[in-house]
Order: C-alpha cells, then structure tokens, then sequence
C-alpha cells in the first residue's frame, strides 16, 4: 500500500541537518561558480581577439581563464561512495514500499558506471503530480514545448504491462530543422519510457551509434502535500565529461523549471479523479499513466489525488 506517512524523514539530528545544510551550500557554490567562470573565459577570449592580434600577454589571459574554468568543472562536489545507489535508504519504508525502492536502487546499481548527474529537489506537490506529468507522453509536446523545441511524439510501438509497472516505446520527431537536438540524434527516433515502482520512471533515448541517455526520476512522498524529486542522469557518450554535466545539469534545470507552473496547476485542483480509471482517456499516450491508475489507484487518499488537465 502506498502510505505517504510512512516517508517522514527518520534522522532529525541537528548535526546530519548542518551536514546536509552545508552539502547544499557547497553545491550551490559550485553551480553558481560555473557560469561566472564561463562568463570571464569568454571575456578573456572575446578580448584577445577583438583587435585581429593576440598578444603575449593576452594569451596568457586567454589560457588562464580557460584553465581555471577547466578546474572549477574537475572540483565538482563528490557525493558519498555510493550515495547515487543507496540514497534511497534515508527513509523508514516497510513491507512493499521497501520491496519498490530496492527496485529503483538495483536499477540504479546497473547504470552507476555511466552515471553524469544527480540533482534532488522538495516540491510542494503530491507525488501523483510528478508521476502523472511524467507518464503523459504528450506533455512532451505542450509543458515542454519551449526547451525541446517543438519535439512531437508521432506513434506508440509498443506496450508491455509488469507486476507492479509497465513500460511503453514510443517514436518521437523533431519538428524544426532549427532544433538543437539534431547535434547528437536523429530527425526520428524510439524512445522507452518504464513505470519500474509506484515513485520510479525511467526515460531512456537513443543518440547516435548506439549510444543512450538514461534519466531516472525517483518520486518519493514525504506527505500529501510534498515530494521529494531524485533526478539521476546516466549516459554511454564518449563527450568530455565536465562539459557534458554541464548541459546536462543546466537542462536538468531548466525541464525542470518549465515543469512548476504545470505541476502547480494540477495541485491547485480538486483531487479526488485523476486515478479513477473511467476518467482517464484511452490514448496509447495515457496507456502508462493509466497502468499505474489500475495498480495503485485505490490505495491513493483522496487528498493525494488530482483531477486530469483540460488537455492531454
């Protein structure tokens, strides 16, 4: 049973708390740093070659600002050994709720070798929210129409039902030839989108030669009105590895930003439909959302629940 009261944080020691307070100062410090240094390396080549001539003392600015840039990505934070696996394990679960975080976490295990990025945020929503925009596939399309630039999804291949999920492949196209996306995927490809658990969506997305992009979102309730969002984001690319965090923290961030307005407006809604399976439409793009309306739907409180947007 999904019990949302049983995910109450369990250590409340005021040293943990200063620890993790500082843990997200020292983090915030890094992130904050990345752009300030971008902005000074650019400067100082901008600079060098404004006059068509680079003096000595100029590429000495130049290569300085680039190797202090170049330091500033290698001093990323290092979380615990094996934080990203086991970060899970900070709350008190019991009986299936246990049995669905082990899941996410052996998941996790299988993809630490490839692991770029890991961000975590409390949201003040109800997890069914997240897990609702997460599993609408056409939210693709309109909640993220701005950062994957008018991205379509054009046909559902494939849908296969689990013991406590489902996962569904689905092809998606890239409307504008002006789309950044094309550097590194093609025009069409076949994307694989999984309900491992209740709280765990895995989106996985093809590149190029092979080659993937794997997200893990990890929706963990820490009461009716709050979740606590894990995003973890793993990748086979040979690219640079500083450079490629980098954009993928700062479109972490920004999917991630375009989400809040949407996910405030479900929460502002009467919650008691959302799950309710003769409401949700019948759409190949909603077959996931509602795979986990026919598993864990009555075990929902009222209160946790949502009314479906006006469009889907």
């Amino acid at each position: 049973m999904v019990n949302s009261s049983s995910f109450d944080l369990v250590d409340n020691h005021p040293f943990t708390e200063i620890y993790h307070l500082f843990d997200r100062f020292r983090n915030g410090v890094w992130l904050v740093g990345i752009p300030s240094w971008l902005f000074g390396a650019f400067d100082r080549v901008t600079a060098a070659f404004a006059d068509g001539y680079v003096s000595a003392i100029e590429f000495i600015h130049f290569v300085t600002a680039i190797l202090f840039l170049m330091g500033w990505l290698y001093l990323r934070p290092k979380p615990d050994a094996g934080s990203e696996a086991t970060l899970l394990q900070q709350y008190p679960l019991t009986g299936l709720e246990k049995t669905y975080l082990e899941t996410a976490q052996s998941r996790m295990a299988e993809l630490q070798d490839q692991h770029m990025i890991h961000q975590e945020y409390v949201l003040p929503f109800s997890y069914v929210c997240q897990i609702y925009h997460l599993l609408n596939l056409k939210h693709l399309e309109s909640v993220h129409s701005f950062s994957l630039n008018n991205l379509r999804v054009i046909q559902v291949n494939q849908m296969q039902p689990t013991d406590i999920g489902g996962s569904i492949k689905f092809q998606t196209t890239l409307d504008s030839p002006f789309n950044a996306l094309r550097i590194w995927r093609q025009p069409v490809v076949e994307v694989d989108l999984t309900l491992h658990t209740p709280f765990t969506v895995e989106l996985s997305i093809p590149v190029y030669s092979g080659k993937r992009m794997t997200v893990m979102f990890n929706a963990i309730p820490l009461n009716q009105t709050q979740h606590k969002l894990f995003i973890d984001i793993y990748s086979d690319l040979k690219w640079y590895k500083p450079l490629l965090q980098l954009l993928l923290h700062a479109a972490s961030c920004l999917t991630l930003f375009e989400d809040l307005p949407y996910l405030q407006k479900l929460a502002n809604r009467k919650i008691h439909r959302l799950v309710q399976l003769d409401r949700i439409p019948n759409s190949e793009t909603m077959w996931l959302f509602k795979r986990f309306a026919a598993l864990y739907g009555s075990t929902i409180a009222p209160t946790q629940v949502i009314e479906p947007a006006e469009q889907h």
